[in-house]
């Protein structure tokens, strides 16, 4: 049996189970004499539906030479591929494509930044955590086609699906056991046996196979295993998130038991870096991303990775002591990671002394792409009348950026906001509002759109609250508030990753230690200036995300009489209505001492 007959069966039952079509034929798999040919892989990450230039901070990034410049915006984003693309060249990406994304994307379910990045030559993509924040079903949907069931079709008409593949190797059914049928087609050997028992049931193609001059490329797709803890917890019910190194390994195995040795794992996890350094510089501080570059299957011969919205290009070392590539390209389309390397005729391994990577900085100095200048446009055109709707104004800029002691005045101002949406109703005395719920700031400067220097637009705050959250109102005790804001420390049974501060409405204040354990942070809390007592009932707010117990702040799992009320955006654009103009909400809610 030959190698593309055995992937067919390895993976026609998984595809059935998932409901998804993997192409696998090579278009270019005829037979070559060269004893190596070239191959090139442009890379993306975190794209998250910006077709317009990001702004601010958001659409900054510093280049080789220590400056800070201008970047990212789909025009431009198509005019560098062009520029870096070739014969050789296969697009792939790292997830985060969508979700969290600006209006322009958001109002039509993403499919604009889809149906781009399938114009731009995106071929393969890992799915990233917030490919769910619409659940699994709707995943589908964007992957393999037809109309929203709520919305109905865009003005674009039905959705033709995306002209890529969306992998996950480690995304599996909750409910299959090993015994399930779905990967029929290998289960006649010992060692496939034993695969699919490690394996499970895969809820998304574990692979993807891409021929480029007649050699074959295997993609491992990998999200990071935190995703249960930061998507909404209803649209992945049925689906669990495996270890990435485990499921990196079978998918490794099965691709190697198939004649693939050219692997390339796609991975939406990574780590954070010393900040001003160059794209190209290896300023990644080991973590998660780099547990998972160091530790899966020698047989991989690279790592790009996502989710950190850092840019980094590193060496690490395999399991067996070789070099490989580890890197990331930034966020917002700001950066296209550039890899070549030359691929053995004869033994179908990538030759890892010859990859050459280069994170290119997506710059605005080039002329924007004309055809996706215009796609982008008639995106704009059609979302304008709600997006240039104003909606509120401010007397300065409204800032995102973290004091030392993890308060921002975007997160007080929308603190505020939910805390006034919900009173009536919910009866909410204080509201909290999770940090990574705040995409982007307030600026004063008026927009190319025209409204003005200080008007706040609906598009403007959609970007800063593009989730569409519900939200809701619990009732905890004093003593479980004070939980939930322990819960915002790393040390905890949740196993908080890093410190994630919750922005807390302006009548709602208190102080945590740096230096007490865990547990023993939180002092001073204080409702209207009153203290809170442990067996106090206290009405919280916060949007179904936190109240669902994501980004470990699983004490708000035991939050009791739960009322929902508007979405957040409605709240925020609500609050902005009522009370402009808006200065930048006073600090201080928060004290740290040592």
């Amino acid at each position: 049996m030959t190698s593309r007959s055995l992937l067919r069966l390895a993976l026609a039952g998984a595809m059935a189970a998932g409901g998804f079509a993997l192409a696998i034929t090579p278009a270019d798999a005829g037979k070559t004499t060269a004893r190596t040919v070239p191959v090139r892989l442009l890379a993306l990450n975190d794209f998250h539906g910006h077709l317009e230039p990001p702004t601010g901070s958001s659409g900054r990034i510093v280049d080789e030479n220590g400056q800070t410049v201008d970047a990212g915006g789909a025009a431009y984003v198509a005019a560098h591929m062009k520029r870096l693309a070739d014969r050789n060249t296969i697009g792939v990406a790292q997830g985060d494509l969508i979700g969290a994304t600006p209006l322009i994307s958001a109002a039509y379910h993403d499919e604009p930044s889809v149906e781009f990045l399938g114009k731009i030559g995106v071929k393969v993509s890992a799915v990233g955590n917030h490919e769910f924040d619409e659940g699994y079903a709707e995943l589908r949907r964007i992957m393999n086609g037809g109309c929203h069931p709520v919305d109905g079709c865009s003005p674009a008409g039905q959705w033709k699906g995306a002209q890529f593949d969306y992998v996950g190797a480690n995304v599996l059914f909750k409910n299959r056991n090993e015994k399930s049928d779905a990967l029929a087609g290998l289960s006649s050997t010992p060692q496939a046996k034993q695969l699919l028992k490690d394996w499970g049931v895969p809820a998304l193609p574990p692979v993807s196979i891409k021929w480029k001059n007649g050699v074959p490329i295997g993609f491992i797709g990998l999200v990071t295993q935190t995703t249960p803890g930061i998507v909404t917890a209803e649209g992945i019910k049925d689906l669990k998130f495996v270890d990435e190194v485990k499921a990196a390994n079978v998918a490794s195995k099965l691709l190697k038991l198939i004649g693939i040795k050219a692997q390339v794992v796609l991975v939406h996890e990574g780590d954070q870096v010393n900040a001003g350094q160059s794209p190209d510089a290896c300023s990644a501080v080991p973590g998660a991303g780099n547990r998972i570059a160091t530790q899966v299957d020698a047989e991989v011969d690279m790592i790009l990775s996502g989710h950190s919205h850092q840019a980094y290009k590193c060496t690490v070392k395999d399991p067996a002591g070789n070099d490989r590539l580890y890197s990331q390209g930034g966020s917002f389309g700001r950066v296209i990671t550039q890899v070549d390397f030359q691929v053995d005729t004869r033994s179908r391994d990538i030759l890892r002394n010859t990859v050459i990577a280069d994170n290119h900085i997506v710059t605005r100095a080039i002329t924007a792409d004309p055809e996706i200048s215009a796609f982008v446009q008639m995106w704009k055109d059609r979302v304008a009348p709600v997006a240039n709707k104003p909606v509120g104004k401010i007397t300065a800029d409204i800032t995102n950026a973290a004091t030392p002691t993890g308060e921002t005045p975007l997160g007080n101002l929308i603190a505020d906001a939910q805390l006034a949406a919900t009173k009536t109703g919910g009866n909410a005395q204080v509201a909290l509002m999770n940090p990574g719920g705040v995409r982007a700031p307030f600026t004063f400067a008026g927009s190319p759109a025209g409204e003005g220097d200080g008007v706040v637009t609906y598009g403007e705050a959609f970007t800063v609250q593009p989730f569409n959250n519900l939200m809701q109102v619990v009732t905890l005790t004093g003593a479980q508030l004070k939980t939930v804001l322990e819960q915002q420390f790393v040390g905890g049974p949740n196993g908080q990753p890093f410190q994630k501060i919750l922005q807390p409405s302006a009548n709602l204040t208190y102080t945590y230690s740096r230096s007490a354990a865990w547990g023993s942070k939180i002092r001073d809390l204080k409702i209207d200036g009153a203290a809170v007592t442990d067996s106090q009932q206290v009405r919280v707010a916060a949007n179904n995300f936190l109240v669902g117990g994501g980004d470990a702040f699983a004490a708000f799992k035991d939050g009791t009489e739960v009322w929902s009320g508007p979405l957040d955006i409605d709240a925020l654009v609500t609050y902005l209505t009522a009370n402009q103009p808006i200065a930048p909400p006073a600090l201080g809610r928060i004290t740290a001492v040592d």
